[in-house]
């Protein structure tokens, strides 16, 4: 089965739109805006490759930005599409995060690149979806790339949800370095901070923050989800107080690489 298809079945039948509107999802979300609104200017140029359903594309696109949005899913491009405000300066086609032909060099003031890194198994692989993001950046621009994390599975899935001899039995787990290994059909593929460092090593870039997306939310949702509002700001207040803090980075599900090309 190829890529595509892996990732369609999969986006078919996961409601990536309700996992953002939960309050556990909404820390991801809050966070990674927040981060996005510290570099807009006006008249800036977006592109979001990996646009999915189109949270961030719309969300920007009605502040008033000019986005355009490439997606490999057809399913999302729909979905993308059924959500679109009349009038909303967005588009919105179907490609390929590792080749974009149709967008030219040095044109976006900010790139997005908030899902690809997620689906790309090989160094190969992540470093032509590194390239093209940067290439369509301008001098001077900034991206944003988001990555799923190791460790937190381990933990979360592994330990909590109990299916850690499972994970050590289908050989995704050294257990002297807890070293995880993802496969295609495994739909996710994990990092550690280290290997995101050595993948933006390639390329001519100031990295200008790496955050912890959800920090420790995705351990706790259950605990997240039931907070009241005062509580729940409270905890967002945290959350975005140590999100830079590198010593909680490895415990968050999704971490956001944000640099500048040079």
């Amino acid at each position: 089965m190829e890529t595509k298809d892996r990732l369609t079945n999969y986006y078919e039948a996961y409601d990536e739109e309700g996992r953002l509107i939960s309050k556990h999802g909404m820390v991801e979300y809050i966070t990674t805006m927040k981060y996005i609104e510290k570099y807009l200017k006006p008249n800036m140029r977006i592109l979001e490759i990996g646009a999915g359903t189109g949270r961030y594309s719309h969300a920007l696109a009605q502040k008033g930005y000019r986005v355009d949005a490439v997606e490999l899913v057809e399913h999302n491009i729909e979905i993308f599409k059924q959500n679109t405000i009349e009038g909303e300066p967005v588009t919105i086609k179907q490609g390929n995060a590792m080749d974009l032909p149709d967008f030219e060099s040095d044109t976006y003031d900010i790139t997005l690149l908030l899902g690809p890194m997620y689906h790309l198994f090989t160094k190969e692989d992540q470093l032509k979806a590194l390239s093209e993001a940067i290439r369509v950046t301008k001098k001077g621009g900034i991206v944003f790339a988001a990555y799923c994390m190791g460790d937190a599975s381990i933990l979360s899935y592994g330990f909590i949800r109990g299916e850690i001899y499972n994970i050590i039995e289908k050989c995704k787990l050294n257990t002297e370095t807890f070293d995880s290994f993802s496969n295609p059909w495994d739909i996710f593929e994990l990092y550690r901070k280290e290997d995101i460092d050595k993948l933006r090593s390639e390329f001519n870039v100031t990295q200008l923050h790496f955050i912890a997306s959800d920090g420790y939310t995705n351990h706790m949702r259950e605990t997240v989800d039931q907070m009241d509002d005062r509580m729940y700001d409270l905890y967002l207040k945290y959350h975005l107080a140590t999100c830079e803090r590198q010593d909680m980075i490895g415990y968050s599900h999704h971490t956001l690489d944000i640099f500048r090309k040079e």
